[in-house]
């Protein structure tokens, strides 16, 4: 049968383009569809900009520390408007050079959404049908916001980028990274921040000790953190939003944003027209080569809830593209993935927590915390805060976490050393490098537990 295209990539996120890209590069005809912005959620509304504003939200207290160092500063005040129109100028860049990509190598873009109509059809809102051989979905996720009474008032991660000017009184809903990474950010910027989980500790998920770690020192910098707190309603008043808490307290607020977790864009794509079984919370269920129940549809991105982080969506994309159209099946290594947290303070984490590493392994845990030099003759109390996870049967680290300043350049790093399976001995065969924060990495002698 002929196709009118070989590849029709559904999503222009980073795994969309990437694996839209790289196929037209060697040689297949292929088309993408995004019906919103090209760069995806990471470009557009997520990481890019998100670090765009941890970056401004840090000024504040470096210019505090600057004075430590004999600096006098002057009057200083925060500009939203500029910040936010010098993020607009970077985004536009960003998306010019994604769309370049993609039609400078020959794919044929439409801005338009884009339907499933059967294993190898799919329907445009232009109106337009096109066949392909292979349709990859890479729809990406979305915000989730639970059914609270008052739902209408809140906001969510994808529209802090598109308000008009920071509200004073910020109500953040939410304990996971991205509902902190926000309080830290409009914290720095000035705003009065609230912020409610319902749960026992924020960061589910992360090695207990650095949850604690953290929630203490955004504390310290400013954060009103309230756990085991919910909201019950919210109603909109003269003064601001009144937001009812399930402790029967009232707090009165500009801003009420919700970061509770996020879900696969799956609903109306038409995937149940070709078969395509999907998952409790809408996810396409994908195998490890991210192959769909119908033969010729694959997914790769947060549409398959398996790790929600741009590299991988990245890494899926490329290796669809190995698996389809170059005859070498590729499955993507889920394992050892290191990843940054742009809370303040930072963390970067790789492998196991110290919790779930008990459960699977006899581990030794190392332990390291101090103020780093900085901070002294700033007059700071923040301390950071390593740890090595070390299995004892094979001597392997097979956990690090590290918080404080440049954790996520260190995890990095320190990754490539714990995916290639070094020893705690290979970490202690290391030459410090003096005087930095790093080095504690490699001079931790004695276990702690």
């Amino acid at each position: 049968m002929d196709y009118d295209f070989d590849l029709f990539v559904i999503g222009g996120g980073s795994g969309g383009v990437r694996a839209g890209r790289v196929a037209a590069m060697g040689g297949a005809k292929v088309a993408l569809a995004e019906e919103y912005r090209m760069g995806g959620t990471c470009v557009i509304r997520g990481c890019v900009p998100k670090k765009l504003m941890v970056y401004a939200s840090g000024y504040a207290e470096m210019m505090d520390d600057a004075e430590g160092f004999g600096w006098t500063i002057g009057n200083r005040s925060f500009d939203w408007g500029k910040l936010i129109g010098k993020i607009d100028d970077e985004l536009d860049r960003l998306e010019a050079i994604y769309r370049k990509g993609l039609v400078g190598n020959g794919v044929q873009v439409f801005d338009a959404r884009a339907v499933v109509k059967d294993g190898h059809t799919v329907e445009l809102s232009s109106g337009e049908t096109f066949t392909a051989k292979w349709i990859l979905v890479a729809t990406g996720g979305r915000p989730f916001v639970p059914n609270v009474k008052g739902a209408e008032h809140v906001i969510t991660s994808s529209d802090i980028f598109l308000m008009d000017e920071l509200p004073k009184r910020v109500l953040i809903v939410g304990g996971g990274y991205i509902a902190s990474e926000f309080a830290g950010i409009f914290n720095g910027m000035g705003a009065e921040v609230t912020q409610f989980y319902r749960g026992a500790q924020i960061l589910r998920g992360f090695d207990g000790e650095v949850r604690g770690h953290v929630a203490d020192e955004m504390i310290r910098k400013g954060v009103n953190l309230h756990l085991g707190t919910d909201v019950v309603e919210i109603a909109k008043k003269e003064d601001g939003l009144h937001v009812t808490c399930t402790n029967g307290s009232v707090k009165v607020v500009d801003e009420v944003v919700y970061a509770t977790g996020r879900v696969p864009n799956t609903e109306e794509l038409g995937l149940e027209n070709a078969g395509v079984k999907l998952g409790r919370k809408g996810e396409v269920m994908v195998d490890r080569y991210s192959s769909t129940s119908c033969d010729s549809i694959y997914a790769v991105g947060d549409v398959t809830d398996r790790v929600q982080l741009t590299p991988v969506a990245i890494r899926e994309g490329m290796a669809f593209v190995e698996t389809v159209f170059n005859d070498n099946p590729t499955a993507v290594d889920h394992e050892f993935i290191a990843t940054a947290v742009f809370t303040q303070p930072e963390i970067g984490t790789v492998g196991y927590t110290e919790e779930d590493a008990r459960e699977d392994f006899d581990i030794e845990v190392y332990r390291a915390a101090f103020r780093p030099m900085a901070n002294v003759l700033a007059g700071r109390d923040e301390r950071m805060l390593m740890k090595l996870i070390v299995e004892k049967a094979s001597r392997k680290v097979i956990g690090c976490h590290i918080i404080g300043p440049a954790a996520g350049e260190m995890i990095q790093l320190a990754g490539i050393a714990v995916k290639m399976g070094a020893t705690k001995e290979d970490f202690d065969r290391t030459v410090a490098v003096h005087p930095t924060a790093s080095e504690e990495l490699v001079t931790m002698k004695e276990p702690v537990r």
